[in-house]
């Protein structure tokens, strides 16, 4: 997590400092979750290691996996977090995830104390948003094959480890889409 901070050029090292060390370890096996839905969100996950989905359920009790978050990431449910209301989503392991947890006044005390640390989740937050408008225009825009491309490229070794239906799903694509895809592309 500090070369990650370190890599935005805002805190001092002093600040890193003091936001690492109130960091506390948490480990999920497969299939634990970090948040369920209706739960509300007071903590950031940073991912050591492994893979974290978010998904929500529909009315019909489907699942909709939306969100794949691998290491060196943050994670939370943010709207949660930000409004202090009961989250409507599900962030579950997809392998054993080892994190790193700040807990929201952490967080808080950072932005009031610091100037550096309003930069900081300032920058994160438009790197949220850029990051969830890149995903909408990808699902307009793009096709089955180059959204799997995409990911396939910059997580190889860590797609193997989703289950197809969820990672189907994350594509918004069938399960017998995502089998034809993998067939072609080998």
């Amino acid at each position: 997590m500090q070369t990650y901070l370190q890599s935005f050029n805002i805190l001092s090292p002093a600040e890193i400092d003091v936001f690492t060390a109130n960091a506390t370890t948490r480990a999920l096996k497969r299939g634990e979750f970090f948040i369920t839905e209706n739960q509300v969100c007071k903590e950031v996950a940073f991912i050591k290691s492994g893979i974290l989905r978010s998904y929500y359920t529909s009315a019909s009790a489907e699942e909709y996996t939306y969100c794949l978050t691998f290491p060196n990431q943050f994670m939370t449910a943010y709207s949660s977090l930000i409004t202090g209301n009961p989250t409507v989503e599900n962030i579950q392991a997809m392998s054993n995830v080892d994190l790193l947890i700040i807990k929201k006044e952490v967080i808080d005390d950072l932005a009031a104390s610091s100037i550096n640390g309003l930069k900081l989740l300032k920058t994160i937050a438009e790197q949220q948003y850029l990051h969830l408008e890149k995903r909408i225009f990808m699902y307009q825009k793009d096709a089955a094959k180059q959204r799997y491309l995409e990911l396939f490229k910059n997580y190889p070794d860590y797609i193997k480890e989703i289950p197809v239906k969820y990672l189907a799903s994350f594509l918004a694509i069938t399960p017998r889409h995502l089998s034809r895809l993998r067939k072609e592309i080998i």
